[in-house]
Order: C-alpha cells, then sequence, then structure tokens
C-alpha cells in the first residue's frame, strides 16, 4: 500500500494550511540549515536586509562583561492567511497585523494556487505601509502559490536527500490532487518504464496497480536510464478486474465505452507481461491510455535515477503558456537535460 504523509481528499482551507505546516516543519527538522536557507532567501528575504540568521560572536563586548562568545538569533514572525479562491478580504488582512508583537522580523504571508489579484495585492500592501507608518513597525508582506513553493523547497533539497525528496513529491502530489496547483492538464509525469518499454512505446499504454492513486496529470512519459524517452498525451484510464473468472474494464471518472482497440492494447499487454514474471490480472489494475508515444531524450544529468515517478510543469520546462502538441512537446524536450 503507498504511504502519504499528507491529508488527502480534503479541500479545506485549514487542512491545505495544516499539510503546507506540515511539510515545512518536516523540512526544519530534516535540516535546519536548508530550511533556514529557504526561509531567509524566498520568504523572508523579501525586501529585508537582515534574515534571522544564526550570529557567532568572539569577545562579545556587554554593558557588564567581556563573555569568550555568543551565539544568537533574530526573533521573527510569520502570520499565514490561506484562500483557495483568491478570496482574501483586506480587512481580515490588516487584522491578522495585530498577531505581531516584539518579534525583529515579522512577515504576512498569503498562499492560495493563484497569484493574488493585482489590484488587491496593491491595497493590502497600501495598508500594510499605512500600518507600519501608524504603529512604527516594519511588516512586510508576501504572496505567494502553492507551486511557487514547492520550487522553493526543491531548490534547496537535492537527490541525495532520498527521504525529503519523497516528502516534498508527496505534497506536491496532494496539491495537484486537491487543485491547489492549477492547471494539471499540463504535467507531465515520468514513469519508470524498465522491460515493459518496448511494450509501453508500441501499445501506447502504461500500467499498475488500481490501489496507486496518482496526481491528476495531462502526459506521461516513459523513463528509462536515466533519460525520459517517450511522451504521449493521457487520454483515458481504464480500471480491469477479474470477476467470476472474466476480465472487466471500467473506464475511470466516466461512462464512456472502452473500445474495442483498447481492450486489444490492455489484452495484448497482460500477454507481454507474462514473459517478464507480471500476472496482470491477479488483481485490479489502472491502464493509462495515451494517444501516441513520440520518442525523445530528456536526460536526468543529476547523480541518482528517479525511484518510481516525477512531475514536470510542462508550462516552466517549455517555457510557454500555450502547450504545443504532443510530438512538438517531444521534438522540444529532446535534447533537453534536468536534475
Amino acid at each position: 500500500m503507498q504511504v502519504h504523509y499528507f491529508q488527502r481528499y480534503h479541500s479545506a482551507e485549514n487542512v491545505a494550511t495544516a499539510n503546507t505546516m506540515l511539510m515545512l516543519s518536516r523540512m526544519y527538522n530534516y535540516d535546519t540549515n536548508k530550511f533556514f536557507d529557504m526561509l531567509n532567501s524566498r520568504i523572508l528575504g523579501v525586501g529585508i536586509q537582515e534574515t534571522p540568521e544564526i550570529k557567532f560572536e568572539m569577545q562579545y563586548v556587554s554593558k557588564t562583561s567581556v563573555p569568550d562568545a555568543v551565539v544568537s538569533q533574530r526573533s521573527f514572525k510569520i502570520v499565514v492567511e490561506t484562500k483557495l479562491n483568491n478570496k482574501f478580504g483586506l480587512a481580515q488582512l490588516v487584522n491578522h497585523l495585530q498577531a505581531f508583537s516584539n518579534e525583529d522580523i515579522k512577515v504576512l504571508m498569503t498562499l492560495d494556487p493563484e497569484p493574488m489579484n493585482k489590484q488587491l495585492l496593491a491595497n493590502v500592501e497600501n495598508a500594510i505601509a499605512n500600518y507600519n507608518k501608524n504603529n512604527m513597525t516594519h511588516i512586510k508582506h508576501i504572496n505567494i502559490t502553492f507551486k511557487d513553493l514547492i520550487k522553493c523547497m526543491r531548490d534547496y533539497i537535492d537527490d541525495r536527500d532520498r527521504d525529503m525528496v519523497d516528502v516534498v513529491n508527496d505534497f506536491e502530489n496532494y496539491c495537484f490532487n486537491d487543485g491547489l496547483i492549477p492547471n494539471s492538464y499540463k504535467i507531465l509525469r515520468a514513469v519508470a518504464s524498465g522491460t515493459s518499454l518496448k511494450d509501453n512505446m508500441e501499445l501506447d499504454l502504461i500500467y499498475d496497480l488500481e490501489y496507486r492513486h496518482f496526481s491528476k496529470h495531462g502526459y506521461i512519459g516513459l523513463y528509462n536510464d536515466k533519460k525520459i524517452k517517450a511522451v504521449g498525451k493521457l487520454y483515458k484510464t481504464i480500471i480491469t478486474d477479474m470477476v467470476n473468472g472474466q476480465l472487466t474494464y471500467e473506464v475511470e471518472d466516466s461512462n464512456e465505452p472502452v473500445t474495442q482497440n483498447e481492450m486489444d492494447r490492455i489484452n495484448e499487454a497482460i500477454t507481454r507481461g507474462k514473459n517478464y514474471g507480471y500476472e496482470l490480472t491477479n488483481e485490479p489494475m489502472r491502464y493509462y491510455m495515451v494517444e501516441k508515444f513520440y520518442p525523445t531524450n530528456y536526460e536526468k544529468i543529476s547523480k541518482y535515477g528517479i525511484q518510481k515517478d516525477k512531475l514536470f510543469d510542462l508550462e516552466d520546462v517549455l517555457e510557454t503558456n500555450k502547450l504545443p502538441s504532443p510530438e512538438e512537446i517531444a521534438n522540444q524536450l529532446n535534447g533537453k537535460t534536468w536534475e
């Protein structure tokens, strides 16, 4: 059974906030230095000259003595407000400013699947500026999306942090499943394909055990030998199960019928799977059907391979807001590298 670190299938804002705090706390407990590097650079560092790094001072001179050394750290507080539909209320955010007290660094962080509306953002910044002026405070505001937060964390972990990579991957999957990262149809899921790579490409499908749920995505990449070797557009998922000695086929999340062509491709995959010791009728299976796999060569140049799957935002990878055809996506990925 697949283990998840974060709650799923809940869309309430408090669940999203709780999972985000759990994610940050796990990173803090895993590597405090990396956590503060990320915090200082991407969150506290926005418009702030001095961040809460630990200071080591020799021969520190106090009012009454000169100790050999002092280890100190500036205090900070981050107040977080999460919305799932970009419906932040200006009055509520202004009221949150009263949550700060004597901290050296004060940050109001607004978190949402989408960037804050420009007009509201301007109003918030203006309200905070007035509050700071009237109360002699220095509160900063940062608006960040779940997608950007994940990018921040990935920038400060690498392949050697295997346990932490798993946690971040699961948090990202949770965000996709709960709609916290929009436009899931632009996501490419790279799937490890070993002995069945040739069959996957010829039959234009991949398969996995039915109970293994993956986040929503629009494209599949066949990963082998540290390279994504083919890309295809996902158009349907089909669940198979053996009932009373007969194999059943059911389209997932739809009343659309299974075509004869799809059944033939699945049956051929079952037959070929026996060559590798796979008995694909012993348990319910999920078949991911793609329109066509197009060959490519998108290479991972960092040290370790992926364990099972990895998600890519094709908008970011291809630097475009409008995705081209699957064949052109494969052509554009060909020769590119990733870490």
